[in-house]
């Protein structure tokens, strides 16, 4: 198996509430910057939306809903310049929609999280002949 760019690193973990009718995006970004987080990922989170915004496997437009959605799960990886996140929401009958989290999610009545950073490591993006996307690149902090 071929890996690119494994590497280890001490950890430092944040816990954060996000209040109602915050957009999730920009508290991240906000908390990110305020705590210079240059590798960071979502170690756990549970809370609930009344703003969805997701982008579907392989679409190019973002879907918005509206309502009561339960989150399921939101992971993916944080820095300085950006994230990659990927969100689960289930609505009042259980039907589950995923897909890549766009800005324009809003918190409903709360969004408690669990922010996991590697200490000794930068992410970035950088292209990939492979993918075609711009794709993680982790370097360590010098």
């Amino acid at each position: 198996m071929t890996m690119l760019n494994a590497s280890s690193s001490e950890t430092r973990f944040y816990a954060l509430r996000l209040l109602p009718g915050q957009e999730v995006f920009s508290q991240l970004h906000a908390f990110v910057q305020q705590h210079q987080l240059r590798a960071a990922w979502i170690a756990g989170c549970t809370g609930s939306l009344t703003n969805v915004a997701l982008r579907y496997a392989g679409q190019e437009a973002t879907t918005l809903l509206t309502g009561t959605w339960e989150v399921i799960s939101l992971n993916g990886t944080l820095e300085l310049n950006g994230e990659h996140l990927h969100l689960s929401v289930s609505d009042p009958k259980g039907t589950m929609l995923g897909g890549h989290m766009m800005a324009g999610c809003t918190v409903r009545t709360t969004l408690e999280l669990v922010i996991g950073e590697l200490k000794d490591l930068a992410f970035s993006r950088q292209p990939c002949a492979l993918s075609g996307y711009d794709e993680l690149h982790i370097s360590p902090v010098n």
